[in-house]
């Protein structure tokens, strides 16, 4: 008996393979158990139709990361926080502060897709990885200036 599995079996296959079991098995165990479905020919091309809809929508969840991509790497944020002569803050500049800047751009970025290894201590430039998506990465350039007294 043929069958279309519903979730991932640790001896079978993964979700949406088509794997040739016994037949008690199919009938009494992984169809009542909603684990898989008969592989008939309406069902194949039902699952055929499932993963090109899958597909489409991964790419163009794809397209989007890359258009924000560009648009993020076009950008330089400006943040200004009161320093010492040194050029040391008084604080630092967090995920959040870039997080902000970013939603007030209108670019709808997490703080946790922010990859900011630890907090900006100091005057100057710096680039922040930002990941969009599993193998899509951005980098902000943030330029970090003293406050006027």
């Amino acid at each position: 008996m043929e069958v279309i599995l519903m979730e991932d079996i640790a001896e079978l296959g993964k979700m949406g393979d088509v794997v040739k079991v016994k037949d008690g098995y199919g009938r009494n165990f992984l169809i009542p158990k909603k684990k898989a479905i008969q592989a008939t020919t309406r069902n194949l091309k039902k699952l055929q139709h499932e993963k090109q809809l899958v597909q489409h929508r991964s790419q163009q969840v794809q397209q989007n990361a890359m258009s924000l991509k560009d648009k993020i790497s076009s950008m330089t944020c400006v943040v200004k926080k009161a320093a010492g002569e040194t050029g040391k803050l008084f604080g630092s500049v967090t995920s959040m502060d870039v997080e902000a800047y970013l939603n007030e751009q209108g670019l709808p970025i997490d703080k946790k897709q922010i990859q900011l290894e630890e907090p900006i201590k100091s005057v100057g430039s710096f680039e922040v990885p930002i990941r969009l998506m599993e193998g899509v990465m951005a980098t902000l350039k943030v330029e970090v200036e003293a406050e006027e007294k």
